[in-house]
């Protein structure tokens, strides 16, 4: 094997991460994060790494502002993959994982897909006809992969609630995962039982629990998010806009399209948002220009488009059987394009797609280092951002909530921390 040093090393690696069913896309995260543990060690050799090395690297990645918690979590799985399926090595010292570091990776990826393939393909249907995203049914495919692999590849019809508690209590007893990504694997695992096996898993509702940390949201200022926007420009400047000024969630401001803006009303409609909802939230008036110039941009890229006859944008399949050229009209035309065709990975048609969140994730964070903010910053920090400042100017929590698609007040609550006196006075945009 080439050493981490050679550029061959980290083909080979990258190879390995294919063969584990690692996208693409999030392959180059992976070799990037153990590039900059290589680069950590300083000198010591990552086949000498201890497990003392690898827990001051996680460290030193918490104690850093610009990473997030998500991006940790990435880290460190880059890192289990390096080591117990490509060098499969265990590093000696004691410290960063119990006894068994590493247990629920995928364990041999040829044979979970000869005696599962089918398996996992039903699950992507099932995703599929009840359309959710495709994060969502890669979580759900991945979570289901390390759960067979958990318990030696063995056929799931046979698996029961114990096997089913027994891996989610490791996951929070020795993964130390966080609450929410426990409550994911909990998810993908019952669905696979209940959607795709058509099968009641049983009573296993007493698995002890991650602790869900009660936090407080980080909010910026209005000073901060002008200092924000000012290091941003072009469609990112309007996204992040849009983000703070009408509370969108990043893949809502994504996915939206030209006929959700209505600028005779000022309203943005969100449509299929989180738990399938549509909503209506403001169209802030100081984005309005920036936001007409954006759909002229869009607009010499869906003519150049029309006239290679490129396939039309993403619609729903029912939509699509009904009307086959709606992905080809102006107006199901997504408000920010990507700036090259892809290649949809479900129906593998070629087609222009909307700009890829983790683009704007990326320039968020480096607008928020360059403005010189003290604080962890990512686009969701501008949605809690719109939500407290509305608060604070006397919007009633009920308003707040419509306005940021919450199904239960309670989710809103969060931003009452801000609250001196509650008003009822007419919503307005804090970008206004």
């Amino acid at each position: 094997m080439n050493s981490p040093s050679n550029n061959g090393f980290w083909t080979e690696y990258k190879t390995t991460l294919v063969n584990l069913c690692i996208p693409e896309k999030k392959s180059n995260f992976y070799v990037a994060w153990a590039k900059r543990f290589e680069r950590f060690l300083n000198g010591v050799p990552v086949m000498q790494a201890s497990l003392d090395m690898i827990k001051a690297f996680l460290a030193d990645l918490e104690n850093d502002g610009r990473v997030e918690e998500w991006q940790r979590g990435q880290a460190q799985h880059a890192l289990e993959i390096l080591y117990d399926d490509h060098l499969k090595i265990t590093p000696p010292a004691s410290g960063f994982c119990p006894q068994e570091p590493f247990k629920d990776s995928i364990k041999n990826p040829e044979e979970l897909e000869k005696l599962h393939g089918e398996l996992i393909r039903r699950v992507e249907a099932e995703c599929r006809v009840r359309h959710y995203s495709m994060r969502t049914e890669d979580a759900y495919v991945t979570w289901i992969r390390r759960f067979i692999s958990f318990h030696g590849l063995k056929d799931p019809a046979q698996l029961a609630a114990q096997h089913i508690r027994t891996y989610l209590e490791f996951l929070a007893g020795e993964r130390n995962v966080a609450a929410t990504t426990q409550n994911q694997a909990l998810n993908a695992i019952v669905f696979l039982f209940t959607q795709v096996m058509k099968k009641e898993p049983g009573d296993f509702s007493d698995f002890v629990r991650a602790k869900k940390p009660v936090r407080v949201p980080t909010v910026l200022t209005k000073n901060e998010i002008s200092r924000l926007l000012d290091r941003l420009d072009g469609e990112f400047l309007v996204m992040a806009g849009l983000l703070w000024g009408s509370g969108l969630r990043v893949m809502e401001c994504m996915q939206l399209r030209i006929q959700d803006i209505d600028f005779e009303t000022g309203q943005i409609t969100v449509r299929n948002g989180k738990g399938a909802k549509d909503r209506v939230t403001m169209l802030p008036e100081r984005f309005a220009g920036p936001l007409r110039e954006q759909i002229e941009r869009t607009k010499k890229k869906y003519e150049e488009d029309s006239a290679h006859d490129t396939e039309g944008v993403y619609i729903w399949p029912g939509l699509e059987r009904k009307y086959p050229n709606a992905g080809k009209e102006w107006i199901w035309q997504y408000v920010f394009p990507a700036q090259r065709l892809s290649v949809d990975p479900r129906s593998h048609t070629v087609r222009r797609h909307h700009v890829d969140p983790d683009v704007l994730q990326r320039r968020i964070k480096e607008a928020a280092f360059k403005a010189d903010i003290t604080k962890r910053v990512s686009c969701h920090t501008l949605r809690h951002s719109f939500a407290t400042a509305l608060l604070q100017s006397g919007s009633d929590i009920r308003t707040v909530q419509e306005l940021l698609g919450h199904s239960d007040v309670a989710t809103t609550m969060i931003y009452t921390h801000v609250l001196n006196k509650p008003g009822m006075v007419p919503a307005r945009s804090p970008a206004d």
